[in-house]
């Protein structure tokens, strides 16, 4: 009989509906029962597109004798990360400092009194391996210390609630030295410089923030920035990360050569990998292989990912069906090729110029299949093209020149029950999350302004219409969108990011020949709207930056925390920050621009002395020495656009002094109206070349 998570929007929560643990949501009702029976919570946070967080449902929370122990001696709670980030975000930190590490799924166990958690994991095997417990004995131990060893348990929850709350009240009073932003984004550099043995994550914010500071010459830095950053473009843009052949970028690669990808693939991560290639482009980075992966991710997202309404869907498994009747889905089936497949697919001819561009062996790369990864930068030949269109074929049953919408499988049963022209595609989840969309909207305008691709932009315009329209019930901004229903209060993350989206897609609209430039106020003008919002109620009076969470939905947390620290996505207080004095340069309303020096105060101490946390910041802090504005005609704004400057606003101006072109504005002055393009050329380089 299915449990009370049978009934949630979202899939996470629904796949695990048939096990025999009571779960229950995250709810007043379930933290009040923990409290009222002197249960301690188990808290369990995953996502429906995590490997792992699959595993252990199959395993652990199938198992009925665990089950049955768990029932009777905990009040489980099961918590989509992706529907409360504030949640995951609490628990991931107490997880870290309970044990130096993290993931998902995400498995805590919380005093029911207070919800400080006291121990912590990622996945619990069933049997003992792995050199861990297994699953029921650690529940029995827990059991037993919650119940007898009092004075201990207090003492553990003490001392963790003692650093989360340190880390929630962080306070500011560093100096801001001359020197700080060019060390920030120096680390950055070197972040993306590591080597050795591991995974590889696309690292984006680390990316973004080491590209500011491509601009450096001279000085001592320790890393070659434009090198590194055009070594991470190429190693999204040719690796097995990279899906060649029906575009998107999975989440990360097992291994340190960029081979084979944990395949699933998330929003947010597309989204900010356009954003990055088309900005190596811009910088004078030309490499095709940038410009087709870029092409490519739009076909994919226009194919798989976006809803008839505009919008776009959050994610898809990295696990597929081989066949109908296969028991279980199996990672990677959707993507990989065995070479005896290649061998009857292709002609001999075929296969030699698919192994020529290209690494095929008939052992393969990963389980005796092939991850496609390209051994070489440039062009795709026609004939490659080709090849890869019967790959595509196979794949999805069709050529990829009818352009054909592939409809989202929802659910296991769906991808296997459906008659699939091709393959059995991964299972989507069709939730829309503000702040992914978001990513996405902006990595679309970026691309759309430097490549001249209006259909780019008009695609990232449909996704803010539809955000505008339908995320907004009773005047709040919400973050979810299940079927058409929005749900769950808006949080820091999905202000900040889809301010910023705003922002990219007013200069998007000024910066693309063939669009009028009248939608562009429009966007301006809700940036501003939805800032007023942001700032009345996530903004810390007390403290500065922006808290998670709206004043109106925290009772339910132990604190209340302000993110600074990036992750596979960016900080929402460094995208916050960047966006207020791009408002200001924009709207000319200094009160952004002292919000921002006031968050910039506020989160000081840790740019000073973890800047290994937060390359968000140092790229907002560049914003904050760099702003600059140019007022010029529409032509000059296209050519502006598709260059890399990375602290610049535009603004079309038709009213200029006469015999000048345009006017550069740096901060609360502007230099002499320039009177040629090379003159403004030069004085926009010159507003934001020191760091």
């Amino acid at each position: 009989m299915p449990n009370r998570l049978a009934q949630s929007p979202s899939l996470y929560l629904r796949k695990h509906a048939d096990n025999p643990i009571d779960w229950w949501p995250w709810c007043d009702e379930a933290l009040e029962k923990a409290a009222q029976e002197n249960k301690p919570i188990f808290l369990s946070i995953g996502y429906s597109s995590c490997h792992w967080c699959t595993v252990m449902e199959g395993e652990a929370f199938s198992d009925r004798a665990i089950a049955q122990y768990m029932n009777d001696n905990f009040v489980p709670i099961k918590v989509d990360r992706e529907e409360r980030p504030d949640i995951d975000s609490i628990y991931m930190q107490a997880l870290q400092m309970m044990t130096g590490h993290g993931g998902w799924p995400l498995n805590v166990f919380l005093s029911p009194q207070d919800r400080i958690p006291f121990y912590g994991g990622t996945y619990f095997p069933v049997q003992p391996k792995y050199g861990q417990p297994g699953f029921l004995q650690v529940l029995q131990a827990l059991r037993n210390f919650h119940d007898t060893e009092t004075e201990k348990l207090d003492s553990i929850k003490g001392q963790i609630f003692e650093q989360l709350q340190g880390a929630a009240s962080l306070a500011g009073g560093e100096s801001l030295e001359p020197d700080l932003l060019e060390q920030g984004l120096d680390y950055s550099a070197g972040v993306l410089s590591a080597a050795g043995p591991g995974p590889r994550f696309p690292m984006i914010p680390y990316a973004d923030a080491a590209l500011h500071g491509t601009r450096q010459t001279g000085g001592d830095r320790r890393y070659n920035a434009r090198i590194l950053c055009q070594q991470r473009g190429m190693d999204l843009a040719l690796g097995g990360i990279y899906d060649h052949v029906g575009g998107g970028f999975h989440r990360y690669t097992v291994d340190p050569t960029w081979t084979v990808p944990h395949f699933e693939k998330m929003l947010y991560d597309n989204g900010q990998i356009m954003e990055y290639l088309a900005n190596l482009w811009s910088l004078g980075i030309e490499e095709l292989a940038f410009e087709r992966a870029i092409a490519g991710t739009v076909g994919w997202l226009k194919r798989e990912m976006t809803a008839a309404e505009g919008y776009f869907y959050a994610a898809q498994d990295a696990d597929s069906f081989a066949t109908p009747q296969a028991a279980e889905p199996e990672e990677g089936t959707f993507y990989v090729w065995d070479y005896t497949e290649l061998s009857s697919l292709l002609s001999d001819g075929e296969l030699t110029e698919l192994a020529a561009a290209f690494i095929i062996t008939a052992n393969g790369n990963f389980e005796g299949k092939t991850v496609l990864q390209r051994q070489k930068p440039g062009p795709v030949s026609p004939d490659l093209e080709r090849v890869l269109a019967k790959l595509y074929r196979v794949r999805y049953g069709h050529p990829p020149e009818t352009a054909m919408t592939v409809p989202p499988a929802r659910n296991n049963r769906e991808a296997r029950e459906t008659d699939w022209p091709g393959r059995i595609p991964a299972v989507t989840d069709t939730k829309m999350i503000v702040a992914w969309n978001s990513l996405m909207i902006s990595g679309l305008a970026r691309a759309a302004a430097v490549f001249q691709r209006s259909p780019y932009y008009h695609l990232a315009a449909a996704a803010a219409q539809f955000i505008l329209d339908h995320q907004w019930v009773g005047g709040r901004f919400h973050r979810l969108n299940y079927d058409g229903t929005a749900q769950v209060l808006a949080q820091s993350e999905d202000y900040a990011l889809f301010i910023k989206a705003l922002l990219d897609l007013h200069q998007g609209a000024i910066a693309l020949l063939d669009l009028p430039a009248t939608h562009s106020p429009t966007w301006l003008e809700q940036a501003h709207r939805v800032q007023a919002e942001f700032d009345e109620w996530l903004w810390s009076v007390e403290l500065g930056g922006y808290f998670n969470t709206a004043s109106d939905a925290s009772g339910d947390l132990v604190v209340r925390e302000r993110s600074y620290s990036d992750n596979a996505t960016p900080s929402a207080n460094g995208v916050a920050i960047a966006n207020l004095v791009r408002l200001a340069l924009l709207t000319e309303n200094l009160a952004y621009l002292d919000k921002a020096e006031q968050a910039l105060t506020a989160f000081s101490g840790i740019m000073v002395n973890a800047p290994q946390a937060c390359p968000s910041l140092f790229a907002a802090l560049d914003w904050f020495r760099h702003p600059t504005l140019v007022r010029t005609t529409p032509d000059r704004v296209v050519s502006l656009a598709q260059q890399y400057h990375p602290t610049v606003v535009c603004q079309v101006e038709t009213a200029l002094p006469e015999g000048s072109i345009g006017l550069v504005c740096e901060g609360l002055s502007c230099q002499e109206p320039a009177q040629t393009w090379e003159q403004m050329q030069e004085q926009v380089r010159q507003a934001f070349s020191a760091v």
